[in-house]
């Protein structure tokens, strides 16, 4: 097709023509999308792709991308039967552990591994070296290998996939810069390039390095840094009549090894790092004519490295070096893709590959093209998806600081638990010189300073976790679980996102979003869930009316940003354009006061009534608080009885003080974050990206006291009450009688052999005095008191399944 022939309208538009953009292209026209156009600025792969190693693993810690990656190595061996292969090779991979703490994480794989039917295994140092002759064994504790990994040729492999996209109908026209993306109410309506102008319906960014810059053109932040990332290749030296090499990592090393021909591509992660175009002033600026450019090679950054490469494999120190690659590859600061559509209607992103882009480009086109052709993902997609970031991010410097900090950071063993250190403290509560103060040992979630536990709480390590569970572990969580239990806790929960929804319709609209009944009158709060049209679990909220013809919406931390682009999505669809959402989560101090004592002490502080006649469970009250004005919500996140006090910011500091000291006589202890995680897992409270998420629904999860069954509508209804019927599986607690054996996510599950699960979520039950874990086991095994086996770093445990509450099943205690 010419240049000239630009057609002047398009369902979908993609902009960029490396793996991402054609294999959104490729599965598109798969699902039968053939109004399709594709964009690129220069030729196909002249961005990342053509310079990346090719490498293609499958297994990773999160369920989802290794689906998707999965997902990629079956599509790569039908492309390779097609008639444009992409020098697929099944070669399969090596991972070497070089400590001992490296083998616990190799094992840790494996029982991921088990629970994808991928045959990941453990091997010898001496079979290692039998599938890689060329390794020294000096320092190896021991390695895993799975058969079915691979590598393929990245440029072959986008074009097999433009290739197979232009059969189906899809259109490509290259060497066509886009100029503008215009929009109109709220969503895109064109695409200006050099050679005219095309309206659409959807854009999808596909720009890899270039993506942030396209996103800006409608006002959108994509937070990726191109980084200098460099390897090696070899002289041809390999035995050409010997069996091809499997890939190898050694990453307590830094190092990665693949076959090239006859030699070896090497490369790594260097501590080092550089970012090419982005600083802490600006953002990436790639000249208009890098296409198919390289970067000027650095030696010195690439020393570690390279003598790395030689212990491990000493025919690095004698072979010659053909070319030396130093390409910009598109990283962003938590290592995960960043997909899906933003805040911009029809707006769509698929770029931040991190230089595993092409072991996941097959998955990625996958799950993007259902995203575009049906409105939302079809996997939980939450670790992945645009919405994740917040405002933080629209800031170079923070941006910058985090994203080296993760490369740098790329081979290292990440324990749970781990906090970020650079770019704190950013945002911070009205209370916070206190807690440093009192020797509060703070978290970060999401750019907010929060206090995981004080320091002082501290009493010995009796009931430490064994294993990775144990690494960041304090005695002082269990000393402030069983001071909620017993007299009372305060804890700090400003950061909670927090929107106001105010209009004439705003019931309305809230009561099609929500699965529960949320107009229920002024100063009633409802937890309830948002629904995808699958009726997955979308969103996890509390919802309060305040006035006649407004609400206070409180969610999690780090799921303000998702929440509230889903909301205002859902309003500009549905057409509720007067309702007004705003995200009000500066605005105001949350503080949380539950135990048994936390009736006596707000008694002590206010003239209103809060008995349990005069302020029942779920009510919501302005009442004052010493000469404070605070909205109290009688609701809990730990099964005690208390409230949870929204005050204005600027008296968030006097206030916690004031609660603090009037609660000296009766027990009151200041606690943090962990606490709340032990306390809520035992009484089963679920959490949004833990046990829920949008590939689970409100039934299995036990949830479905808070569905209405007598609204006639709500988003997911129909898809919800036909799941009901044809349940089969079930959200259950597992517990372990030694309180110190404690999962963390992901371990399989196994009854007589066979695999039935993994776990979801998992901590410590300070009360009950057993380890918890969360799984969605299928019906015939979802019963109380089965007895199944979880394993643990090679190794299994028994568990005992409970489909009760752990804890105050009746709920007496928060009623009171």
């Amino acid at each position: 097709m010419s240049v000239t022939s630009l057609p002047s309208r398009a369902k979908i538009v993609i902009i960029g023509g490396g793996v991402g953009g054609t294999s959104v292209a490729f599965h598109l026209a798969e699902l039968g999308e053939r109004d399709v156009v594709l964009l690129d600025r220069s030729d196909l792969t002249s961005g990342s792709t053509f310079h990346s190693a090719g490498l293609v693993g499958q297994l990773r810690a999160d369920p989802t991308l290794t689906k998707m990656n999965m997902h990629s190595v079956d599509l790569y061996r039908r492309l390779q039967e097609s008639e444009t292969p992409p020098s697929w090779r099944e070669c399969g991979s090596i991972k070497l552990a070089s400590t001992p703490e490296r083998m616990e994480e190799i094992r840790r794989q494996i029982g991921w591994a088990r629970t994808f039917g991928l045959d990941l295994h453990e091997i010898s140092p001496a079979e290692a070296q039998d599938l890689f002759p060329l390794i020294d064994l000096e320092g190896v504790v021991g390695a895993c290998y799975l058969p079915s990994d691979g590598q393929v040729d990245p440029s072959q492999l986008a074009q097999a996939m433009a290739t197979g996209a232009r059969k189906a109908g899809v259109h490509f026209f290259t060497h066509t810069r886009v100029l503008e993306i215009r929009t109109s109410a709220g969503r895109v309506s064109s695409v200006v390039t050099d050679i005219g102008e095309i309206e659409c319906d959807v854009v999808v960014n596909c720009g890899g390095m270039y993506a942030p810059s396209i996103a800006r053109m409608v006002g959108v932040r994509v937070p990726i840094v191109p980084m200098s990332h460099q390897y090696l290749i070899t002289e041809n030296f390999l035995d050409p009549t010997a069996k091809h090499l499997p890939s190898l990592r050694d990453p307590d090393n830094l190092i990665y090894f693949r076959q090239e021909v006859g030699g070896l591509l090497m490369g790594g992660y260097e501590r080092n790092s550089r970012p090419w175009t982005a600083d802490h002033s600006h953002f990436d600026d790639i000249p208009a004519d890098f296409n198919g450019r390289l970067l000027p090679e650095e030696w010195d950054r690439f020393e570690e490295i390279a003598v790395n490469s030689q212990k491990r494999v000493p025919a690095m120190e004698r072979v010659g070096v053909k070319n030396f690659i130093n390409g910009p590859e598109g990283f962003t600061p938590d290592n995960e893709f960043c997909l899906g559509e933003t805040e911009v209607g029809g707006f769509f992103v698929a770029a931040g590959f991190c230089a595993h882009g092409i072991a996941g480009a097959g998955g990625i086109g996958k799950v993007v093209a259902e995203w575009v052709a049906t409105g939302e993902p079809q996997m939980d997609l939450w670790h992945m998806d645009i919405r994740r970031f917040g405002a933080a991010y629209r800031s170079p410097s923070f941006t910058l600081k985090r994203t080296q900090e993760n490369y740098e950071s790329y081979y290292d063993l990440h324990y749970p638990g781990e906090e970020r250190t650079s770019a704190r403290p950013l945002k911070t509560s009205p209370a916070y010189p206190w807690h440093a103060e009192h020797g509060a040992v703070f978290g970060e979630k999401s750019g907010w300073e929060r206090v995981n536990y004080y320091k002082h709480h501290e009493t010995d390590d009796l009931l430490k976790p064994y294993g990775w569970a144990g690494h960041y572990w304090s005695s002082a969580v269990a000393t402030e679980h069983h001071a909620t239990r017993t007299t009372a806790g305060l804890f700090d929960e400003s950061s909670f996102a927090k929107f106001s929804v105010i209009g004439a319709r705003a019931g309305e609209f809230l009561n099609i979003v929500c699965a529960n009944q949320v107009v229920r009158g002024v100063g009633k709060a409802t937890y309830t869930q948002a629904l995808t049209t699958k009726g997955g679990i979308e969103c996890d909220f509390t919802v309060t009316q305040t006035k006649e013809n407004e609400f206070f919406i409180v969610t999690g931390t780090a799921f303000g940003t998702h929440d509230l682009g889903w909301l205002k999505k859902q309003r500009r669809e549905l057409g509720f354009d007067d309702v007004i959402l705003e995200d009000v989560t500066g605005a105001f101090a949350c503080f949380g006061l539950w135990g048994p004592n936390a009736r006596e002490i707000l008694e002590k502080l206010t003239p209103h009534d809060v008995s349990n006649g005069g302020f029942p469970f779920m009510a919501s009250r302005e009442i004052t608080i010493g000469d404070f004005p605070v909205r109290a919500t009688r609701i809990t996140y730990v099964g005690e009885l208390g409230w949870e006090f929204y005050v204005s910011t600027e008296f968030g500091a006097t206030l916690w003080k004031l609660i603090f000291e009037a609660g000296q006589s009766l027990g009151i202890m200041a606690c943090g974050y962990k606490a709340i995680e032990s306390l809520r897992l035992e009484k089963g409270y679920r959490a949004w990206g833990g046990e829920i998420n949008t590939e689970t629904n409100p039934w299995e999860a036990g949830l479905g006291f808070a569905v209405s069954k007598k609204k006639e509508h709500f988003l997911g209804r129909e898809a919800l009450f036909a799941d009901r019927e044809r349940q089969s599986r079930k959200l259950v607690a597992l517990t372990f009688d030694d309180v110190r054996r404690v999962p963390l996510g992901n371990e399989p599950i196994r009854i007589d052999e066979e695999i039935i699960g993994r776990v979801k979520s998992g901590g410590q039950g300070y009360t009950i005095n057993k380890g918890i874990g969360y799984a969605y086991l299928p019906l015939e095994h979802a019963q109380q008191g089965v007895k199944v086996d979880v394993e643990f770093f090679g190794e299994w445990a028994s568990a005992a399944v409970s489909c009760e509450i752990l804890f105050d099943a009746q709920g007496e205690r928060l009623k009171r």
